[in-house]
């Protein structure tokens, strides 16, 4: 029998608001508005989370299939462009390091507030081990930026969906069981194998996730070489490339003031 995991509440990250200017400085403003489409989509969860999870109201549209699918357009943009954004950053161990003290943060503040399962590795921890991968990467001089090389990273994301659950595949069919000793540990939760005890209110391992991140960052790599086109630096909405240009803040604090606003409210 495969390890169970609590993760029902999806908390995808801001994806790296810091240091994305392009070489020339200029914003890739279209990415901004994208984030911060995600970073409304993932308030707007979260929210929906709350009061059916912990306030009780009955949402039962909010379940299943189409709370997975949200929790993914949410989780999988972010991951992308944090990964994208990886080739126009100034500093992406600062970054990594500063993603790293932020889930800190996170694990301390969930567990010490008790509303409910505190978060361990979630997709803080993931993009802050990913960008210190990119990191690494880069440092060692390998090749990356080929579009190839990032189709190829995101159909490896593809079939390591399974790992967490104790197989690799694709979907609901296992191609591999994966020996279960991997998932008996409780060391080895971080990289994609929770073990028997482990639970978090957001899990987000390296595997499979930070295959997704690394097929932006090649990604974003090729694109940097070869130049973006002017209408991504150009089009605009200011609204959305404002919660874009905050996601991580937005992150770290909307969560305490939905509760604050639903303790008021009941």
């Amino acid at each position: 029998m495969t390890p169970s995991v609590r993760c029902e509440r999806a908390c995808p990250a801001a994806a790296g608001e810091d240091g994305s200017a392009s070489p020339a400085h200029r914003r890739i403003r279209a990415l901004d508005a994208l984030r911060g489409l995600a970073v409304v989509s993932m308030v707007l969860f979260h929210l929906c989370y709350d009061l059916r999870y912990l306030c009780g109201v009955g949402m039962p549209w909010f379940g299943g299939f189409s709370q997975d699918l949200w929790r993914a357009s949410i989780s999988w943009t972010f991951l992308l462009i944090a990964g994208a954004m990886c080739p126009q950053s100034r500093n992406n161990l600062r970054r990594a390091l500063r993603y790293l003290a932020c889930a800190a943060l996170v694990f301390v503040a969930s567990l010490l507030a008790g509303v409910d399962t505190p978060i361990s590795f979630g997709i803080i921890f993931c993009m802050g081990a990913s960008t210190l991968a990119a990191w690494l990467v880069s440092e060692l001089g390998l090749p990356r930026g080929r579009p190839a090389e990032a189709l190829l990273l995101f159909l490896a994301f593809l079939l390591a969906l399974g790992i967490p659950s104790g197989g690799v595949g694709l979907g609901d069919r296992v191609w591999i069981a994966l020996p279960r000793a991997l998932y008996s540990t409780p060391w080895l939760s971080w990289l994609g194998f929770p073990g028997p005890t482990f639970a978090s209110g957001d899990y987000y391992p390296l595997l499979p996730y930070s295959l997704l991140f690394l097929s932006g960052a090649s990604l974003g790599g090729w694109l940097v070489a070869r130049g973006y086109p002017d209408w991504v630096y150009d089009a605009t909405c200011p609204p959305l490339e404002f919660v874009g240009r905050h996601a991580l803040a937005v992150y770290l604090l909307h969560q305490p003031l939905i509760l604050i606003a639903l303790d008021l409210w009941a």
